[in-house]
């Protein structure tokens, strides 16, 4: 019988846990010591671990995540159950799915008892995470649209298919309620909270998208569906030694959603707005592209600019109620994040693309 690998908080991660870990992978390993070297405590509680084994094979850095200790961050994700919906993901899709990710060694998930991440740390295999404020080239960027790209086109239009019709499920829906239920108040404290960072022209529009959150959100879903990632800044990103090879962390808000999300959430976050105004459009015909070889028809550039546009306000809230409800992201990472996604809705006009 499978040993549960649940646990709540890092106290919990003892010799006797990391030997439940091992042991699905090989009843050999004998686990001697577990080392927490590190602990992060934002949307979830991300723990460092060194664990000392005999195995061969198995990895000794392990990265763990667990529900977050910080209260707001806890109250905001375990509604939605956003650690729950990564575990599923790695369980059920991360094999199927087209781009580098993070090994999962171990991921359950119970109602009631919490969810608990095992990952082997990224530094295992010579990679090194990216910080959320860092700004990318266009080298770089093009590598992770290219990545998007061929990731969209592997699951697009596979919304009805039922491996994943899970992932437009009851708990989906539930973090849209709460989304929209709570998008004003959390509009109003991160607009306060900001203070200048934001353009005063944008206050008004942003407070307006707050009110008719529910209807953009419909609007924002009538196009092709696809399995998109729905958080991809540079702090979900890592690289290859050499930076020539991007992969891809954090897969709680995974879901079916319109793929140029993910282009504008990541152009806008992850690079500085001069740079963005200079290449989004020749990184956006890259993405359509790669869609249209693939097979992908009706992939119009007009068209396409015009989603992206729109998609940016999405961007822009969730920088700002990432600010709003606080512990969620290194505070000058975050107010950085909000410059940049303020820039690219008032350089593009954004809001004009929504049906207000």
């Amino acid at each position: 019988m499978k040993q549960t690998i649940l646990v709540r908080k890092p106290s919990d991660l003892t010799i006797a846990w990391a030997q439940r870990v091992a042991s699905q992978h090989d009843s050999n390993i004998v686990v001697s010591h577990v080392d927490i070297v590190a602990i992060d405590v934002g949307t979830t509680t991300r723990i460092k671990i060194i664990v000392d084994h005999n195995g061969a094979k198995l990895p000794r850095s392990w990265f763990v995540k667990l529900p977050s200790l910080a209260w707001r961050a806890r109250m905001i994700t375990a509604l939605p159950r956003l650690l729950h919906t990564e575990v599923r993901f790695y369980n059920e899709l991360a094999d199927s799915v087209p781009v580098t990710m993070p090994v999962c060694l171990a991921a359950e998930s119970q109602l009631g008892r919490g969810s608990t991440l095992v990952l082997a740390d990224i530094t295992e295999f010579a990679g090194f995470p990216s910080s959320s404020h860092e700004s990318l080239t266009f080298d770089q960027s093009t590598l992770v649209i290219e990545q998007l790209a061929h990731f969209h086109g592997h699951f697009w239009q596979s919304v009805h298919h039922p491996n994943y019709k899970w992932l437009a499920g009851s708990v989906r829906k539930l973090e849209d309620s709460l989304g929209s239920a709570l998008a004003v108040p959390l509009m109003k404290r991160g607009l306060k909270l900001a203070g200048t960072v934001i353009p005063s022209a944008l206050h008004k529009p942003a407070l307006h998208y707050a009110h008719n959150r529910r209807k953009i959100m419909r609007f924002l879903s009538t196009a092709p569906q696809t399995l998109i990632h729905h958080d991809c800044h540079s702090g979900n990103l890592f690289w290859n030694s050499d930076k020539s090879h991007a992969g891809f962390l954090d897969w709680q808000l995974v879901r079916m959603g319109e793929g140029v999300s993910d282009v504008a959430y990541f152009l806008s976050t992850t690079l500085k707005p001069e740079t963005r105004q200079q290449y989004e459009l020749e990184l956006l015909a890259r993405y359509g592209q790669i869609l249209t070889v693939r097979g992908i028809k009706g992939i119009d550039n007009t068209n396409l600019m015009l989603r992206y546009r729109a998609h940016l306000t999405y961007a822009f809230e969730a920088m700002i109620i990432t600010l709003a409800v606080g512990g969620m992201m290194e505070l000058e990472h975050n107010l950085e994040l909000i410059r940049r996604t303020a820039a690219a809705v008032d350089a593009l006009d954004a809001f004009s693309a929504l049906p207000l």
